[in-house]
Formats: structure tokens, sequence, C-alpha cells
């Protein structure tokens, strides 16, 4: 069995509580305990779970393993800390606010002999799923997607980086990409942001990202992928599984930490998650040009 620990409690936070508590039978999460969770807020417990300090779980040998939910700014530190101390490491995305930052963890985490493990649910729902199947084997010619959503709240870092989750879509879809130029709007008055990021496939096809958030935006995704054979305007609606997102997340970092999970796909699971890394760094940099 591991022995976890939860640092933030907002609703991921919640839902590692709840999961680790009632996981899928028969799964690898099933070696998972949930010890206790930390909060910068004096709470009482939570689904039966009580709190603890920083130091106190970073020195109990009862804690094995680490699931870090807090504001995306605070990632870094809170990865840092567990890792030096020799535990296990499950951070929702971004991992790190730099793509430099990041590669030191991954070689901590190596150094250490543990498993760094970032979260990225969005290539677990079904309608992803689908899209992939119905991207694969097609010519892309150019693309755009183009998110939009409500403001960002503060700590949640750069768009290039609270996004990451559409890059990390546009890189398994189309592979290795690279940064051509990159914008970004502001009106901190409205609270408005619009990034764009113009990005080139290893085929030197045109691919455009746009990340735009601001009061009363609606939550979506639009896409125009241009193919030799079709267009896809829209993503697919797929019936949701019935495995949670979170819960399939878990599973999958408990099978890391099973050593169920090959080191070849470890390998290139951490080259993905590197390269987004770097694309958003160099996106932030051509903004601030």
């Amino acid at each position: 069995m591991f022995g976890a620990v939860v640092v933030g409690i907002g609703t991921a936070g919640w839902v590692r509580i709840r999961d680790m508590l009632a996981p899928l039978p028969g799964s690898p999460a099933e070696k998972l305990n949930v010890r206790a969770f930390i909060s910068r807020r004096k709470l009482d417990s939570q689904q039966g779970v009580s709190q603890v300090t920083a130091e106190e779980a970073v020195s109990r040998e009862d804690i094995q393993v680490a699931f870090i939910c807090t504001e995306n700014m605070l990632h870094e530190e809170n990865v840092r800390t567990f890792l030096q101390a020799g535990k296990h490491v499950c951070v929702e995305y971004p991992m790190t606010m730099n793509y430099k930052a990041a590669l030191d963890l991954w070689n901590l985490a190596q150094e250490k002999g543990v498993i760094l493990h970032e979260e990225h649910i969005e290539l677990l729902t079904e309608d992803f799923k689908e899209l992939k199947r119905e991207v694969e084997g097609k010519l892309l010619q150019e693309g755009t997607l183009h998110f939009t959503g409500g403001a960002l709240k503060p700590g949640f870092g750069f768009p290039a980086f609270s996004g990451i989750a559409r890059l990390t879509w546009l890189v398994e879809l189309f592979g290795e990409l690279s940064v051509t130029a990159a914008t970004m709007e502001e009106d901190s008055g409205s609270n408005y942001c619009k990034m764009t990021a113009k990005l080139l496939t290893s085929e030197d096809r045109p691919l455009m990202w746009i990340e735009e958030r601001g009061p009363g935006l609606p939550r979506a995704k639009n896409i125009n992928f241009q193919f030799d054979s079709c267009t896809l305007t829209e993503v697919p609606h797929a019936p949701g599984g019935a495995v949670g997102l979170f819960m399939q997340d878990l599973i999958h970092f408990s099978a890391k930490l099973a050593g169920q999970v090959s080191p070849g796909e470890l390998h290139m699971e951490k080259i993905r998650i590197l390269h987004c890394l770097r694309l958003a760094d160099n996106i932030q940099q051509l903004c601030k040009r």
C-alpha cells in the first residue's frame, strides 16, 4: 500500500480524496490509501480525512505519495518539497511555470528514484479520443484551435501554461511542433486577454492556437482542421466513459507506482510533457517582446 497526502482542497483535491476512498475495484488504485490533506486554511476533517502540516507530511514514513492540487503558481514549490523528501508526486497540469524548472524536477525525481506524474485528464475524455480517431491517417493542410473561457483567477499563470491542455491536444494530434510567432492582447480593466500562437508541424503545416479569456465568454473549443480529404470544424461529441476522468488518471499513476507501465511509455510521456512546456515557455517569451 502507498500512503498519500493531498495538497490543496479545491475541487480537484476533494475529488482525489473521494477517488482514493472508493477506488475502482480490481484496479491499481486500490493500492493507494489517503492518510491526510494539507491546506493553507484551518479546516475540519474532509470526507473523514484529517489535516496535517507540510512539515509533518514530508517526515511521516506512512506517507509515500503526494497529490499536488494547488493553484498553478504553487505547483513547482510543492512538487520540489515532496520530491526532495523522496515521495512520489502526482501534480495537476501545468507542473511548472517554465520549462527549465520542469526539467530540474524530472532530474530530481530520477535522482531520488521516485515517480513524477503530471495529470492530463483532457487526453482521457471520450470526445478527444474520438477526435484523435477522426484525425488519424489524415494529412493536415492547416488548422486552428480557438479556446474561449471565463476570466482567469489569480495564481493560474500565463495563458500558454494555464491553457497547456489545449497545446497538449495539438501535440497529441499532430506530433512535434515549433513556434514561429505569438502575440498577447490584454485589458486588465475588464480582465480580458487573448493569446495567439502560430505553430508549425514537423511537415511545415501551419497551426494557430488561440486562448481567449474574459468575463462572460462561454467555455468552448472551436476547431478548424483542414486535411487533404476533408475539414473538421467541430469536436466530436461522444458519450462519457464509465470511469471518471480523475479516476482514470489515478489508475494510470497507480500503475506507474506498481511498476506496471513500461520504461518506453514513461519516457514518451516525459518527452511529450517537456515538449509542451518548452513550447509554452517559447510562446510566453515571444509575447513579452
